[in-house]
Order: C-alpha cells, then structure tokens, then sequence
C-alpha cells in the first residue's frame, strides 16, 4: 500500500509514549486526547479538518461538553491524530503497515512551533502560492477557534458568582466558615487554567482567581495569620496582572497594603499603597478611593501628616464622583460604610478625634448588627480618641468591654491589634492603673 500524506493534525511522536495520554486513548477519553494535543501545539481547527468534526463539535469534546462514542468517528479520530488502531481498541489501520511506531526521541512533527515556523518562511518564500495562503489560513483560523466566545465552560458563570457573593463578606458567619466556602470554591477554578482555554475565558477565568485569592487573603488577614495573607495576595497579584484588569489589580494591592499597615509595618504598607494608587490612575473608581484610603492610614502611622492628609483629600475628591455600583457595600467596591471606616482609623492616628469621631458615628449608623469585626473595630478607635483626649481609663474600659463581648473566632488577629496598639500608646508608667492593667491582662490572655 502507498504510503498516506501525513495528517495536519498528527500528534508529536512523543506524546504516544506519554503514559497519561496512553491511557487517555486506552479509556477512549477524547476530551483528555484533544486537551492533550492541543496542548502539545495541535490546533482544533487541524484536528477538525482532518476528522471532519464541526469545528465547534471539537472544541466542545475536548471541553467534556460532547462525546466521541461512534467507531466511524472514533476511527476518523485515530487517523486524523495518526495514533496507532491497537492505543484504541482498533483493527491496525491502513496507514501503519507502511508507517512504523515512532520512537519517543524522535523529530516532533510540523506542529511542533520551530519547524511549523520554518514550514511557514518556506512557504512564503516561493510567494503567496496556494501552500503559502493555506499554511497562513490555517494559522489564523487555529487562533480565531481559541478566540471563540462561545466556548467558556459552563461552570465559569457559576464561580463568578460566587465571586460575587463572596464579596457581600460574613453576614454573620464566622470568619473560618467563610474561609472553608472560599477555598473550596477556588480549587475549582484550577482545571480551567489547566486546560486550554479561549483567550476571553482564560481572561475571566483570571480575574474570578485574583478577586478569589484575594478575598481569601482578607479573610486570613482578618484571622491573624499574617505570612498566609501575604501569600494569598502574591496569587491574587499574579492572576490580576494576568487578567489585564488593571482596577483589580489596584485592588488586590490595596487590600494588601492592609496586611503591614494593621501589623505594625506602615512604611511598608505605604509602598504598596501607592503601587497601587499607580495601577488605579486618576479616574474615580473603587479601588483608586480604596489606595487612597490605605495610603492616608499607613502615612498617617508613619507620623508623616501632611502626606496623609493629601491621600485624604484624594480619597474624599474621588468617593464624591464614585457611581452608584462602586458604592455598593461589598469587598471588592468602595461604599459609604466601609470609607468612613478607613478614615476614623486615619483620623483617629492624626489624632483629629472630633472628624474621627463623625466618620465613627456614620460608619456604625452604617453597619449591619452582624458586622461583628467592622463594629468592634470602629468602638476601638472610639477608645483610642478618648485616651489622646485625655481619659486613659475610660478608653481602656470600652476596650476591655469589646473584646470580652467578642466570640472567640474574633477575639484573635485584627481586632486583637487594634486593641493592642492603643495599649502600647499609653505610657510604660501608668500600665499598673487598674483599667490599664485589666486590659493588659485581658490582651495577654
């Protein structure tokens, strides 16, 4: 028998020697066989012309949304990829008795990225015969299929959701339930990196991990545990800058800047509130409202007044030209509540108590009664003003009250600082004062 052309959609000679796609052939998986190759530089558009599936049909087969379940297709399937009858169960077919096993270290195929570019130049260096404009078809074509809007999987819409879920924050759930949701639904956002995907899904697909990781970030942030924070905001930093979302990323620093400015870094956090001030620009959004918030607390810690001060007055300027869905109270906008909230803690380390005091007012006339950790929180800062107003018991009561009327997943982290920070503002002398003493027992505790 004369030898048959080589298919445009042959696998590379090492891939039949994978064990992974060796077994995927043997179970009959084409969605794994088509992921594989395509993986391995074979287009759907090649695997659907030599096959002669639909386009479309492809790409929903190797997405799991379609089957190959016929033996005409499973054949022409086994032709087109030239793997071998026996990988699939199959009479030997026609093109092995004159084509032999190829050995796993031998030259990949015109699929492979070199020699498919070299096959290119070729091509054209004959000019823009026949050969040429096919071979630049097919390499435009290959992308129009990956560029396909219509081939998201189906589960894509259901994670951004509960992105958007996520973002509403505990509702009264303790932060460790949260956390267990948050995780389990991140995970699955891993086999869509994991798979080819069109270039829009995997941008979506993307943003939903770095709005994700980063929410999974506050939540640990909010717990305490400091270094996982971080590490969760690194992935949500690196999906953000993959997205090309550049607002999600001023986000995702933001939220970051959080972590050294309420640990006792604000230097620290004063950099990367400015990154991300950077990454934000100048028109009014949530997240350049967010970094300028962050910014003024952090320099406001660092003793530096009039750079907080400024960062207030950019934070004020843009959350009057906020719209109204940046204004929605969740993590991932900017609302009311939750700037108020930012500018008593800056307000109160300015030691401004009397606009402190009225960011406090509103911010809690804003909060729901479950907002637990936000209420606790705003009441510390309240101490915090009567101490540098001049009543030190007083201030350490309150806080001694919140923290007792606390359940036992808030009294760590977070709340925990804040409290532990207007400890060590009262001078070392008067740490064996009664109120002062109790709530240096109660923090040791």
């Amino acid at each position: 028998m004369d030898d048959l052309p080589p298919s445009p959609a042959q696998v590379p000679p090492r891939l039949l020697h994978d064990p992974a796609f060796v077994q995927a052939t043997r179970d009959r998986d084409f969605t794994a066989l088509f992921a594989m190759a395509h993986s391995n530089g074979v287009s759907y558009y090649r695997i659907s012309e030599a096959s002669g599936i639909k386009p479309q049909r492809v790409s929903m087969i190797a997405r799991g949304e379609a089957t190959v379940t016929t033996l005409d297709t499973i054949e022409r399937v086994a032709d087109a990829l030239r793997i071998p009858g026996a990988l699939l169960g199959l009479a030997a077919r026609p093109w092995e008795h004159s084509s032999p096993m190829p050995h796993p270290e031998s030259p990949d195929d015109g699929d492979d990225p070199m020699n498919r570019r070299q096959l290119l130049r070729g091509a054209l260096a004959a000019g823009l015969t026949g050969p040429a404009l096919t071979a630049l078809t097919d390499t435009r074509q290959s992308l129009d299929l990956a560029l396909a809007a219509d081939t998201a999987p189906a589960d894509l819409s259901d994670l951004e959701a509960a992105a958007e879920t996520y973002g509403y924050g505990y509702h009264g759930q303790a932060p460790t339930r949260v956390l267990a949701d948050l995780a389990g639904d991140f995970a699955e956002l891993r086999p869509l990196l994991g798979t080819p995907q069109p270039v829009a899904t995997r941008i979506r697909v993307c943003r939903t991990a770095g709005q994700m990781a980063g929410m999974v970030a506050i939540v640990l942030h909010d717990l305490g545990a400091r270094k996982d924070a971080r590490a969760w905001f690194a992935t949500a930093t690196t999906a953000a800058s993959e997205s090309g979302d550049d607002q999600l990323l001023a986000w995702v620093l933001a939220r970051e800047a959080m972590v050294p400015l309420n640990y006792g870094a604000p230097q620290a956090a004063s950099v990367l509130a400015e990154q991300a001030r950077q990454a934000a620009g100048n028109r009014p959004t949530a997240a350049a409202t967010l970094a300028a918030a962050v910014a003024a607390r952090a320099y406001a810690l660092s003793h530096q007044p009039e750079q907080a001060r400024q960062a207030l007055a950019a934070a004020e300027a843009f959350m009057e030209r906020l719209d109204a869905g940046a204004r929605a109270d969740t993590w991932l906008t900017h609302g009311e509540q939750k700037h108020h909230v930012h500018l008593s803690h800056a307000l109160t380390a300015l030691g401004d108590t009397r606009r402190a005091r009225e960011s406090q007012d509103r911010a809690l006339e804003l909060s729901a009664p479950t907002s637990t950790m936000t209420r606790s929180l705003l009441t510390i800062d309240a101490a915090a003003c009567v101490h540098h107003d001049g009543d030190t018991e007083e201030a350490c009561r309150r806080t001694v009250a919140v923290l007792d009327g606390l359940p036992e997943a808030y009294r760590a982290g977070l709340v925990h600082r804040r409290a532990l920070d207007l400890y060590r503002s009262i001078p070392a002398q008067r740490h064996r004062e009664g109120a002062v003493r109790e709530l240096g027992d109660v923090l040791a505790a």
